[in-house]
């Protein structure tokens, strides 16, 4: 992984590569983001970002940028493994933080409310488990 480029992750790729993107994102995302939700202080602007990635109406550039950086995300060994105590999201968070940055006024008003909802059905869900 130390000879991959932050570029190189978060070009989008060919219509195969989104696809297999889409699938990895759409497979373990909600895992990795209940995992994830102590370490990554803006996880809402995330979820809206997961939204906004599966949105048809976003561009398709835009959709695949996102989708490669939640890939990246939703992987479990990349540049910090996400398994170390407070350092494994790290690097996770400087590529979602400086995607997030590029494509914000992508993400729209729905994508937010959508992933605000689904954080409170996941609190919800937290709070009755315990």
């Amino acid at each position: 992984m130390d000879d991959v480029k932050i570029g190189e992750i978060l070009e989008p790729g060919d219509e195969d590569t989104r696809k297999g993107r889409e699938k990895r994102v759409r497979d373990k995302f909600w895992n990795t983001a209940r995992r994830a939700a102590r370490q990554v202080p803006f996880m809402e602007d995330v979820v809206a970002a997961y939204y906004c990635a599966f949105d048809l109406n976003t561009p398709h550039r835009v959709r695949g940028i996102l989708l490669a950086a939640l890939a990246y995300f939703v992987l479990p060994m990349d540049g910090l493994p996400d398994f170390l105590a407070f350092v494994g999201f790290s690097d996770d968070v400087a590529v979602l933080a400086a995607v997030l940055a590029a494509v914000r006024a992508h993400i729209t008003p729905a994508h937010y409310a959508a992933a605000r909802s689904a954080l409170a059905d996941e609190g919800s869900e937290a709070a009755s488990d315990g």
